[in-house]
């Protein structure tokens, strides 16, 4: 694959009936940088976030608050390639547009646009690859769970996979809470 190219997303149906935005997903696998997160798919939904009223960002940061992701932050993607050893990542985009390459070099470059948000399993690497300039991000944690940060680089790929083998499921998906599809995505790849 180029690295212009997009890959093409997973389409799942909602795992629970009455939800109404499919998710699209990603199984990444472990590059021998970046480990990834082979038993849970990366997640996106696509234009799912209240946009209108004053302070997007807070009605983002509220959201996710709701349902136990916490920790927000707010400011673009960093460019380049990371992940989490100890937490899954809730990012919303609450302004503009980014292209962002997921699971290393040669992971696939999903565009995510204001309304989107990715859910990342610990262990999934992430770089911006591009943004309008006026990208908004919020990021958040389940469950108050504290972020790292790790490169892919040095010798601590084994701490990080032996960390990212206990980060536990959240208790709620960060968009649709106790009866999102993420978590029925994610209990049937968890062990």
């Amino acid at each position: 694959m180029g690295d212009s190219e997009e890959e093409e997303a997973e389409m799942t149906s909602p795992a629970r009936p009455g939800e109404t935005a499919p998710l699209e997903s990603f199984r990444l696998a472990d590059d021998g940088h970046i480990p990834n997160n082979a038993a849970l798919p990366l997640v996106v939904y696509r234009n799912v976030l209240p946009l209108d009223g004053a302070d997007p960002a807070a009605a983002c940061e509220a959201l996710f608050a709701e349902n136990d992701w916490n920790g927000g932050w707010r400011d673009g993607i960093y460019p380049y390639h990371h992940y989490h050893a100890t937490t899954h990542e809730a990012l919303g985009i609450v302004r503009g547009e980014a292209r962002v390459r997921f699971g290393g070099e040669a992971g696939p470059v999903v565009t995510v646009r204001a309304g989107d948000v990715v859910v990342i399993p610990a262990g999934v690497g992430h770089k911006s690859e591009g943004a309008t300039g006026d990208l908004l991000v919020v990021g958040a944690y389940p469950g108050g769970r504290e972020p790292d940060m790790c490169t892919g680089r040095g010798d601590t790929r084994l701490r990080a996979l032996a960390s990212i083998a206990h980060v536990p499921l959240p208790a709620a998906d960060p968009v649709y809470g106790v009866k999102g599809p993420l978590l029925g995505a994610w209990r049937l790849g968890h062990p």
